[in-house]
């Protein structure tokens, strides 16, 4: 049977379809290419259509003898979802509804979402547990949440199994340096870093130095895209288990703070990055990081790379670009 990935095209969707292929698994992409990239697949069969195409997806799931699916094909921006929201209502929102509609007409059950820890929004309580209050901040948070309340309602409604990922701030490339984060397309945190530590950009606007923490810039919880990928897989196997629906959140449950990543990239690069205090942005807590357990209890994972690891991968594949 098949693992449909959609959104395997982007940046963490084409990790972990790497890994499902290395794992000897039978795969097939479906990605409109709108952001992502053709070149990512290395090789992979990939079906361009959109999520919102219900019929669309039940042909490609009837095509390719699909039986689980990995959920990736959303936008993902909190800026541009504020000043765009449509976009992220049609794409994440009814995507969403399509592709479950979809899926369900091709008698398919199983469901692995890429979720965000951005549905906690400014959390009351560290470390942030799965149990933690849902209070989206922005438009991109919202469809998020909505994202997975649509796929559980669908699990009472028609019976799916899912599994929903919420991850924290992920970051790195694959460590043989083939794959990595586009810095043209995202304003992540690291890979705007490496740009400007290569001399790519201008320098980094570190937002805020003023926040109640060692160093006084903001602490997040960084996971490696390597280590998201294993996750993914061990949550279809999960599901193949036959195990009820889960959330769960994914990170290393260790904070890093902006600072910290800026002096691992200077000691990547052997120089110091260019960067620029600014004010902090509205709505930014000041830590961030998650209780991991439940992913170690349910799923058997944990993460096993640093933000050293992570920096250092970056640097490489972002370097290797030029």
């Amino acid at each position: 049977m098949t693992i449909l990935v959609t959104g395997g095209a982007g940046y963490i969707g084409s990790h972990t379809l790497r890994l499902l292929q290395a794992q000897h698994r039978d795969v097939v992409v479906l990605d409109s290419l709108v952001r992502g990239t053709e070149k990512n697949l290395l090789g992979a069969t990939l079906e361009v259509a959109d999520i919102c195409d219900s019929a669309a997806v039940e042909s490609v799931c009837r095509k390719h003898n699909v039986d689980s699916v990995i959920h990736f094909a959303a936008y993902k921006s909190a800026g541009e979802s504020m000043t765009h929201p449509r976009l992220y209502w049609r794409n994440n929102v009814e995507g969403t509804v399509g592709l479950v509609e979809g899926m369900l007409a091709a008698n398919v059950h199983q469901i692995v979402f890429s979720s965000s820890a951005a549905v906690y929004g400014n959390p009351d309580q560290l470390p942030i547990t799965e149990s933690a209050a849902i209070n989206p901040e922005n438009v991109y948070a919202e469809t998020k949440a909505m994202m997975e309340r649509i796929i559980s309602w669908y699990g009472v409604t028609h019976g799916l199994r899912w599994v929903s990922l919420r991850y924290f701030n992920a970051a790195g490339a694959s460590s043989d340096g083939v794959l990595g984060e586009n810095w043209d397309i995202t304003s992540n945190l690291i890979p705007l870093v490496m740009k400007a530590a290569l001399g790519a950009g201008g320098p980094i606007k570190v937002l805020g130095n003023d926040y109640p923490t060692p160093d006084g810039t903001g602490v997040r919880d960084y996971i490696h895209v390597e280590d998201l990928a294993h996750a993914h897989a061990k949550a279809v196997d999960y599901l193949n288990d036959g195990q009820p629906n889960l959330t769960v959140n994914l990170g290393t449950g260790i904070g890093t703070s902006v600072m910290q990543i800026l002096e691992a990239t200077a000691k990547a690069s052997g120089k110091p990055v260019p960067h620029e205090f600014a004010p902090r942005r509205l709505g930014d807590p000041a830590i961030v990081y998650a209780e991991a357990s439940l992913a170690r209890q349910t799923l058997g994972w944990a993460a096993t790379r640093s933000y050293e690891d992570i920096i250092n991968s970056a640097f490489k594949w972002h370097q290797s670009q030029g």
